[in-house]
């Protein structure tokens, strides 16, 4: 994207008015993930919506994101119903970010979903989108073409690969995209969010980041990954040097959130090895005093 085209379309972006705060819902944060690679039955993969006037835009799309957004919508969350399922932003492409791709495309289509759905992320996401498009391609023809009822439009996908800055904006939401270090990924983004009641930030996996501290800089939520100090001591020296090139400590955390002092902490993507909620919440706690939640699948944020 040339410099003078990107100026242009991020000026067009900002430029797009929300509408008057009090036509538009509080914004909802709907954790429909917390989960990580490890195969906790309680945690799906990780996957963050919000809700902004019933319009949902999701943040990756781990396994089990559709099944999700159909168990918030059931417990009075309107925004998420299946077939509204059409806007997403990807963070990087790990699998368990990921891997329920495909259930994204499909399964609002199969339940009536009319719009292609737009995803904004990393370099790789469009080729990412047409292979899976063709791998199913039996199963498009058989529904297309068949006895079932179908449309035309809403198995297609419509991907953009996107770099740091503004890159989505409507009359809803403002979106930037973030530029974080997580290993030896050569893109990785989190994303703020700017709504007509909130400034959210989400860190999807990084190691701390200034980035996100200078995106933050106050800001109603920030949803971060962490990984318990406590049980870090316990993993094998390879995995050590994994985990501290990709991903942040408790204690990191504590030091990033009195940096950028948001309102409300929310760790996501946790990894307790062996402990828990209550310890990481002691563990960023040491250091940090503000208000501090570990998210559970299903937790709305307001």
């Amino acid at each position: 994207m040339g410099t003078l085209f990107k100026a242009i379309v991020c000026a067009c972006l900002l430029s797009i008015p929300f509408l008057s705060s009090s036509s538009v819902a509080k914004t909802q944060v709907v954790m429909l993930g917390t989960g990580t690679p490890n195969a906790d039955p309680e945690r799906s993969g990780p996957s963050v919506a919000f809700v902004v006037n019933d319009t949902p835009y999701l943040i990756d799309f781990g396994p089990g994101v559709v099944r999700r957004a159909a168990a918030a919508y059931k417990k009075g969350v309107e925004g998420l119903d299946v077939k509204k399922l059409n806007t997403a932003f990807v963070t990087h492409l790990h699998s368990d970010h990921t891997s329920g791709f495909s259930d994204l495309i499909l399964s609002p289509w199969v339940l009536e979903r009319e719009l292609p759905l737009k995803v904004y992320g990393p370099q790789g996401i469009k080729s990412m989108a047409e292979y899976i498009v063709a791998a199913y391609s039996a199963d498009i023809n058989m529904r297309l073409h068949g006895a079932q009822p179908s449309n035309p439009n809403g198995y297609k996908v419509i991907a953009q690969e996107i770099e740091p800055g503004p890159i989505y904006a409507d009359e809803n939401v403002k979106v930037e995209a973030i530029s974080v270090k997580h290993g030896s990924w050569k893109q990785s983004f989190g994303f703020k969010f700017v709504t007509a009641d909130k400034v959210i930030v989400i860190s999807g996996d990084a190691v701390p980041s200034e980035s996100i501290i200078q995106a933050c800089n106050e800001c109603d939520i920030l949803i971060h990954e962490v990984y318990s100090d406590a049980g870090f001591k316990t993993r094998p020296k390879e995995w050590q040097n994994y985990h501290s090139k990709y991903h942040t400590s408790a204690t990191e955390l504590a030091a990033i959130a009195n940096k950028s002092k948001p309102k409300l902490l929310v760790l996501y993507h946790q990894l307790y090895w062996g402990f828990d909620d209550k310890k990481l919440l002691e563990e960023v706690g040491a250091s940090y005093k503000g208000k501090i939640v570990s998210a559970s699948d299903l937790d709305i944020y307001e």
